[in-house]
């Protein structure tokens, strides 16, 4: 997905002028379906004291096609202001069949050849608000064949209507989709208010948001995640002033557009790696997670490469990978393939994009026998040129989409086959999350992590204006993931820059200060148990400055780094710093701590106690290592390391920890 400029860039170049909606009224817009005009597949009907428009006609196109499916309506706003969408509904028997309209995106007699300026609001049959007393956010949860409000933009990329003071009176069109979604009426209510259900029945002022104005905020941290073992990160913006806070707020970064072929090497041969240097070197000097997105993808890669040979795009493949593995060798998660199902390089089209995407997948084994051997080919040279980086692969709409989870499921599975995959990432989107039940959501995970591999959320964010839209919808969604013991982190789409900012998604006002989503999300994950080294300090009140990883101040053989390592002793044998393996045990198990998600164990040898060799080792950030049995158990991950053949009683072991400073 890619990173579009937010309004608030312009906000800051004008010093932050005052949001024009602080002297709008709290009360909606309010008008009946009835008195639209209708086209002709739009028939006016009443029932149970409900007079409501019905269409006659079922299609699934995204946008319509005639102007016979179209409700245009005259509307007159008693001021100019930012608006959002809502809309009375019933949804027939058929559920989710029965559930989808299109709305403009925008005032005015939209034409009808005009994709762009449509989006579907689908997923409606299990989701809206009837309960007087509601208040109208996110999701809801009123079924079929009863009426209910729906915040439209909620489930459409539907963003904000703006009414300017020149034109108070603006026309509106709306389209039937599905023939079963009856339609009441709209209510247009200004930007930061809410409404409850009785609220718009009745036409009654809604709860008003303040506007936070005044001084521009400045955070002074510390990181969001700063005591933890997960990470929690965000773009890296090529537009400095969308990085402003960054030190305060995250320890993982990605690039939205930077690393992306088509950006790196629009044109042939000419590198443009910028704003990725400027990441990397802040990532490494900062001790921040270097995400790399990405190296193969079908979207904003370099059209040149389309016309060329198969051999040379081949060769311009492995050269791109190479630029990048010697550019940058420090990378701490590689992204090969990014929406390999949603997004092939395979020159195709889908319905959704504006044109075919980038077509090199030929070069690297077309679809083959297992359908997917370009992605496999890419994962080989992956491994091959960046043998010590971890590699994962990334795709969206798999969080909640059972059918599409298990495609994706196949691809991992097949690299896993040939040890070519370390870490799976979930894109995490709203689009993605807000249509997904929290069951659907937890079950496509555990059948993900079932796979063994750790699990990332690569550029989540969730949508709304509404504060109580995006906290609530926050506190749905993100507990699923960041408790998961599979997933090592989450990296959010920014949190002033950000690609959805026309839904709302940023985390910041306009003065910088902290939306109550961003608030409650330092709060949540403080109180998470992925206690780091740090974390498992001070929850005790220890001082960092005697207790060390390498200290013992307890004298029981045992170092605070193990001990934080290990949550519970080995039973047998009790060593300290250092042991002899004993004549009659076959093997040692080492019970790690749950919560602990970086870093890597160790079990070395020595015959002098100087020169030590690494038996096995474990990184548990990747959740592999060579020399170990691992096992699961009650939540408790255990190692378990056999003794080697022919052991002399004059071998010494010790187990190593080395934690990420």
């Amino acid at each position: 997905m890619s990173l579009l400029p937010h309004r608030i860039f312009a906000k800051l170049v004008l010093f932050f002028a005052t949001f024009s909606l602080n002297a709008q009224s709290n009360t909606a817009l309010i008008v009946e379906a009835e008195d639209a005009v209708l086209g002709s597949s739009l028939s006016q009907s009443s029932s149970e004291g409900v007079t409501y428009i019905a269409p006659d006609v079922d299609f699934t196109r995204s946008a319509p096609d005639s102007e016979d499916t179209l409700a245009t309506f005259t509307l007159t706003f008693p001021e100019a202001g930012d608006y959002e969408l809502y809309a009375r509904i019933y949804i027939g028997p058929e559920g989710a069949n029965d559930d989808s309209m299109i709305v403009s995106t925008a005032f005015g007699t939209t034409a009808i050849d005009n994709a762009e300026a449509w989006t579907v609001a689908n997923g409606l049959f299990n989701l809206g608000y009837s309960e007087p007393e509601n208040l109208i956010l996110s999701s809801g949860s009123t079924g079929t064949e009863s009426w209910k409000w729906i915040r439209v933009s909620s489930h459409s990329n539907l963003g904000i209507l703006t009414v300017p003071d020149s034109q108070l009176t603006q026309s509106y069109r709306i389209s039937s989709r599905e023939d079963g979604l009856r339609l009441d009426k709209l209510a247009f209510g200004p930007l930061r208010v809410t409404f409850t259900v009785n609220q718009l029945d009745n036409n009654l002022p809604g709860l008003s948001q303040d506007d936070p104005g005044g001084e521009i905020f400045q955070s002074s941290g510390p990181i969001i995640a700063h005591n933890k073992s997960k990470f929690l990160g965000s773009v890296w913006s090529g537009t400095s002033a969308y990085n402003k806070d960054f030190e305060f707020y995250w320890n993982g970064m990605w690039h939205g557009n930077a690393g992306k072929w088509g950006t790196v090497e629009a044109t042939r041969d000419v590198m443009n790696w910028t704003v990725l240097d400027q990441g990397y070197l802040y990532a490494k000097a900062n001790k921040v997670k270097f995400n790399f997105h990405v190296l193969l993808w079908g979207s904003q890669q370099p059209s040149w490469i389309d016309d060329l040979p198969v051999e040379e795009k081949r060769e311009e493949i492995i050269e791109w990978m190479q630029a990048v593995a010697d550019r940058y060798p420090d990378i701490d998660y590689l992204q090969v393939v990014n929406e390999p199902i949603n997004a092939p390089a395979d020159g195709s089209q889908n319905p959704w994009q504006s044109q075919p995407t980038a077509n090199y997948a030929d070069a690297l084994g077309g679809y083959g026998e297992t359908g997917f051997e370009w992605i496999i080919e890419g994962f080989r040279l992956a491994r091959q040129i960046f043998p010590d980086t971890p590699l994962m692969i990334n795709e969206y709409s798999v969080e909640g989409n059972q059918s599409l989870a298990d495609e994706y499921l196949e691809i991992i599975q097949a690299l896993q086959a040939e040890d070519l995959i370390d870490l799976i990432g979930f894109q995490g989107h709203a689009f993605s999350t807000q249509s997904s039940t929290v069951s659907d959501m937890e079950a496509i995970l555990d059948k993900i992590a079932a796979t063994g591999l750790p699990i990332m959320l690569t550029e989540m964010e969730i949508d709304g204006f509404d504060d109580f839209v995006q906290l609530e919808e926050y506190k749905r969604v993100f507990p699923i993931y960041w408790d998961h013991p599979s997933v090592i982190g989450i990296n959010i789409s920014g949190h002033i820059g950000n690609w959805r900012a026309d839904q709302g998604a940023v985390l910041v006002n306009d003065n910088f200060s902290e939306r109550p989503a961003l608030k409650w999300i330092r709060e949540y994950v403080e109180a998470s148990p992925w206690n780091n080294f740090r974390g498992y300090l001070a929850e005790r009140g220890l001082d960092p400055a005697t207790h060390t990883i390498t200290s013992d101040i307890d004298h029981d053989g045992r170092p605070a780094g193990l001990e934080f390592l290990l949550s519970l002793d080995p039973e047998s044998p009790s060593f300290g710093p250092y042991w002899t393996w004993p004549q009659d045990q076959a093997s040692i198990t080492i019970p790690l701590s749950p919560n602990i998600k970086d870093g890597t164990v160790s079990i070395e040898s020595s015959s002098d106690l100087q020169d030590w060799k690494t038996e096995a080792s474990y990184r548990l950030d990747l959740f592999a290592g060579d020399g170990f049995e691992i096992a699961d158990a009650e939540g408790i991950r255990s190692l378990t390391f056999t003794a080697p053949p022919n052991n002399s009683a004059s071998r010494f072991y010790r187990i190593k920890y080395i934690i990420p400073q």
